[in-house]
């Protein structure tokens, strides 16, 4: 079966002899794209929920008012493996809708097996959305074989929240309110320590415990600071073990106060005061806005290494393969994509970064507060290996954090974490690309 694609794979299980017990799941998907008031609506799988999926609906909506006859049947799904599932499953059966969103890092799993089709650059950039007006780091990444497979939306980066007030009696905030560079690892315990006297409370907090990305994405900031080999290109990981181990070390004393908080018991730590600084995603934002207000401070994540760096994945939009796509329906599609990413200025009410740059810049983008401080975070993204067990949702993640848990609560090592984590890539490594 070495030579069968994920398409191939796909196809197989629905129509095949065992399409038993993949139909289910798949036809749960037909019924759920399928369920659209016009033939001619747009159909967009999304997963986007909360806020987030209010934010979202908001944004069509103005769309579908500013383009005539232009109508989107939204279809929201679970985020995770679920949600990458059905889509491969849609792509590969023949239902798939016209445009979804696909975490960037994933993008890997899906083009090399044709479970993607590419962009039409030309026809985005005739309705206003031209490639040098998006992020260029997430433009590179977009490509597969040279051909755009999908467009960025936003950027959501690993970064630091902190109460200004706090911070600032400690002397850990630069005049224009940013957090204070650190001379080294070293440097940002002492200042850490600080920072507990100061204020009698807890230091930083990372919400880490039984939770399927957070240490993962600690760590891979930290490593990408350093520059050291981390190479998943070969037969078997070539990954600087020592600097490896000095990374985990560093971690586990770093948020020695968060040994055991899962994520919600961290962010309520943050937010109710106990803790004046957090590790977090900027997706949070609107956790922790209602309860600081102007008191909540964002930063890129700091540079503890040689180089500025924050674990970051981006919602993107991907055209899930269909054999014969109708090509009125397509400029359609390209065209409310075009409106959506260049609505990014009201994207980034949630948090987000936007891929769209101009908005970035803008001076509406530069009152929003903490956004705005820690926009720079899209200039130092460290997103997932380019590897198809990689990214966003996937069970690499979750072995990444399962092995790093026990080094973070102090019952096992650095080294012994390293070494799990090593092996377990390798597994992976010596399993067949299903694309």
């Amino acid at each position: 079966m070495s030579g069968l694609s994920r398409r191939g794979l796909l196809r197989g299980a629905v129509y095949g002899a065992g399409a038993a017990v993949t139909a289910s799941a798949l036809s749960g998907c037909g019924s759920l794209a399928g369920s659209v008031t016009s033939a001619d609506d747009i159909q967009y799988w999304t997963l986007f929920t909360g806020p987030d999926g209010v934010l979202m609906k908001t944004i069509t909506g103005g769309i579908e008012k500013r383009v005539p006859g232009l109508k989107v049947r939204t279809t929201v799904l679970d985020w995770g493996p679920p949600y990458y599932t059905k889509l491969a499953m849609a792509s590969a059966g023949g239902r798939a809708p016209d445009v979804a969103i696909m975490h960037l890092t994933r993008l890997a799993g899906y083009a090399p097996g044709g479970l993607l089709d590419p962009w039409d650059t030309d026809l985005l950039a005739e309705y206003g959305l031209k490639q040098e007006d998006l992020n260029s780091t997430l433009v590179k990444r977009s490509l597969y074989q040279g051909a755009p497979y999908a467009i960025p939306l936003d950027t959501h980066p690993f970064i630091v929240f902190f109460d200004r007030d706090v911070l600032d009696k400690a002397d850990l905030l630069t005049t224009d309110g940013q957090l204070m560079p650190f001379e080294s690892p070293q440097h940002a315990l002492e200042m850490m320590d600080k920072l507990r006297r100061s204020g009698g409370k807890l230091g930083p907090v990372l919400g880490h415990v039984n939770d399927a990305a957070m240490g993962w994405r600690m760590f891979w900031t930290l490593f990408s600071q350093t520059g050291a080999t981390f190479d998943l290109t070969g037969k078997r990981a070539e990954i600087d073990e020592d600097t490896a181990v000095e990374v985990v070390r560093f971690m586990a004393d770093l948020t020695r106060d968060s040994r055991t908080m899962d994520l919600q018991t961290a962010n309520a730590a943050f937010a109710t005061g106990r803790s004046p600084l957090i590790f977090a995603g900027e997706w949070d934002m609107a956790t922790f806005k209602p309860t600081l207000k102007d008191r909540l401070g964002g930063s890129p994540f700091p540079t503890f290494y040689d180089r500025p760096a924050g674990a970051a994945d981006s919602h993107s939009l991907v055209l899930p393969h269909q054999d014969n796509p109708d090509p009125e329906r397509r400029r359609r599609t390209h065209r409310f994509v075009a409106e959506l990413v260049k609505s990014g200025l009201t994207w980034a009410s949630a948090g987000h970064i936007p891929a769209y740059t101009p908005a970035v810049s803008s001076s509406a983008y530069a009152r929003l507060s903490p956004q705005s401080q820690y926009a720079g975070a899209a200039k130092q993204l460290a997103l997932d290996p380019p590897v198809w067990f990689a990214g966003s949702g996937s069970d690499f993640q979750t072995r990444m954090c399962q092995a790093l848990d026990p080094a973070f609560a102090g019952s096992s090592s650095a080294a012994s974490a390293v070494r799990t984590m090593i092996s377990q890539i390798n597994t992976l490594m010596a399993q067949p690309n299903p694309a």
